[in-house]
């Protein structure tokens, strides 16, 4: 089938999936609710409150190439949720190339990023589209809080952090373990250095007293993003949630993938991570509530002739993430966009037009920016 609505939400049945979809509806953009399972995506679409008021079909597809290209045929915008994105990423990727569609995802695995960007981003920017992995709260809000840094003079070393208050979906735990069998990266002097062997890290938190507990988190998004921005030299990402038991139990499985799973010859690693994944499958969370589901990006901008830093405080990450892959597909529809081939959402849409649309549904504050500069 090929559609006349202009964006595909693939993956809609999933948290993040059914989210974007709400967003789309506020935003009156026609589109395709689509999975691998039709009555289940139709199920789930029956209970979104006022989806009643919304363009939109539902489609059932397996997951290849040549059905996703034809699927996607009519469409310009295809938000993919469905991951692994390592695992899963490359026939939705082909799919849109095919088909002509820009293509987006919610991804935090920097293997697929940095794949992604080697394998497609000239191809897209070839054909005029936009690659643009990893549109999501916890990578986006850090690099608009990046961003809002860069603005200052001087500073090219990004120290990043970001926090959340809330449970990982499915999607984001299975996330959690693919990063752990791949290398995870920062940057420095413009050049990509593996983190040492997994181990938390302590660091501040801005507005209390207590410290959080963080790991690298796969490396994220951000060093591929800045790799080769003449105003950036280095970054480093620190990231997790408040759940202190959480990321103690995240140190000590990455620590015995380190030890136990890693030495393990190559076609022996994914089944026995697979195992130890069994015992954590991550539940539905409930519905986010705003007062509890907070979220904090915490960015140290440094540099010979200054320093800044800014914090930039969220509510509801998830919905965070929902809404700008929302107007992502609205720029898009509309032929705005900064940037083609491989782009951040930042490179692709602006930091300030981003952060405004957050503040608009009043899901991020107003940065607090300090800064000391000669």
């Amino acid at each position: 089938m090929s559609t006349s609505k202009p964006v595909v939400v693939y993956g809609a049945s999933g948290y993040t999936g059914r989210l974007i979809c709400e967003y789309l509806r506020e935003f009156n953009l026609p589109f395709v609710a689509a999975g691998r399972d039709a009555d289940r995506v139709q199920s789930v679409m029956d209970s979104l409150p006022g989806i009643e008021t919304a363009d939109y079909e539902v489609a059932g597809v397996e997951h290849t190439a040549a059905a996703l290209t034809e699927l996607f045929d009519g469409a310009k915008v295809v938000c993919n949720t469905v991951g692994p994105f390592a695992d899963l990423g490359g026939e939705v990727v082909e799919a849109c190339l095919a088909s002509g569609c820009h293509y987006v995802d919610t991804t935090g695995e920097q293997n697929w990023i940095l794949s992604s960007r080697e394998d497609f981003g000239e191809r897209f920017a070839e054909a005029g589209l936009l690659l643009s992995a990893g549109i999501a709260q916890m990578y986006t809000s850090g690099e608009i809080a990046a961003n809002i840094c860069l603005e200052t003079q001087g500073v090219d070393t990004l120290d990043i952090l970001v926090l959340w208050k809330g449970a990982p979906t499915t999607a984001s735990t299975e996330t959690i373990f693919t990063n752990l069998l791949s290398e995870a990266y920062f940057l420095e002097q413009n050049a990509y250095v593996a983190w040492p062997p997994p181990q938390g890290y302590e660091v501040s938190v801005p507005g209390q007293h207590a410290t959080a507990l963080t790991l690298p988190w796969g490396g994220t998004s951000h060093p591929a993003w800045f790799k080769d921005d003449p105003r950036v030299a280095n970054v480093k990402v620190l990231g997790g949630v408040f759940d202190r038991a959480l990321m103690e139990g995240v140190v000590q499985i990455a620590q015995m993938v380190e030890e136990k799973i890693k030495p393990l010859p190559a076609d022996q690693q994914g089944p026995a991570l697979a195992e130890v994944a069994a015992t954590m499958k991550a539940d539905m969370p409930p519905r986010e509530n705003q007062r509890v589901n907070t979220s904090i990006d915490s960015v140290y901008a440094t540099g010979p002739l200054g320093n800044v830093h800014c914090v930039l405080r969220g509510a509801s990450n998830y919905k965070q993430t929902g809404l700008l892959q929302a107007y992502a597909a609205r720029c898009l529809t509309l032929g705005v966009t900064r940037a083609v081939g491989f782009g951040s959402a930042c490179q692709a849409f602006g930091h300030r037009e981003l952060l405004g649309v957050l503040q608009s549904f009043g899901l991020s504050g107003k940065p607090a920016v300090t800064s000391s500069s000669v």
